[in-house]
């Protein structure tokens, strides 16, 4: 597996580094900048790549495709059943996962909670919003609380997108800011 970005070797080390680090390689498409995106199709005019997945077989074709919003976590689910469809017998050396469901996370005990990214643009925001209005938040990171991610899908439709918020049970997929600050009863500041 490798991460391309358009971004600079600096700025895709601080990346990493915010993360905790990751386990993967991470290359710079900066200089031609996206020239490797262009020719995969998802440079935007903006100068700026779309998040997407490519999934390439040992002979250089290309069997699987996503392009997702940037905010959005794919669901690893399928692309582990793409990786098996490609190399069934390497899946077949990974031990199976319980057909048992995992419990559903018991909500944390606050009013608002945010299931949330580390590198999500939005959350960042939604962040400084229930910070600037003092509203007290908890947050759940579900990179690291996958029983989280799973409560996200259910809430999203099947996709981890980021920020989800529960304010009091009312589940907020995205940000939108004028529903949020209505749960909040913060009509007067938008």
């Amino acid at each position: 597996m490798l991460g391309l970005s358009v971004d600079s070797v600096p700025c895709l080390t601080a990346w990493a580094d915010s993360l905790g680090g990751i386990t993967y390689p991470l290359l710079s498409d900066f200089f031609p900048h996206g020239a490797i995106a262009q020719r995969y199709g998802v440079l935007r005019a903006e100068g700026y790549s779309e998040r997407a997945i490519f999934v390439v077989d040992k002979q250089g074709l290309i069997r699987y495709v996503d392009v997702h919003p940037i905010d959005d976590q794919p669901d690893n689910e399928v692309l582990f059943r793409v990786l098996a469809e490609i190399e069934p017998r390497a899946a077949a050396a990974v031990p199976a996962q319980p057909a048992v469901q995992p419990a559903p996370p018991s909500r944390p005990q606050a009013d608002v909670v945010l299931y949330c990214t580390p590198w999500c643009p939005d959350c960042r925001r939604v962040r400084n919003f229930l910070r600037e209005h003092q509203v007290d938040f908890v947050e759940i990171d579900i990179t690291r609380d996958r029983s989280a991610a799973q409560q996200v899908r259910g809430w999203a439709n099947g996709a981890e997108t980021t920020p989800t918020i529960d304010v009091r049970e009312t589940i907020i997929v995205g940000y939108d800011k004028l529903k949020l600050a209505k749960l909040l009863g913060l009509e007067e500041v938008v």
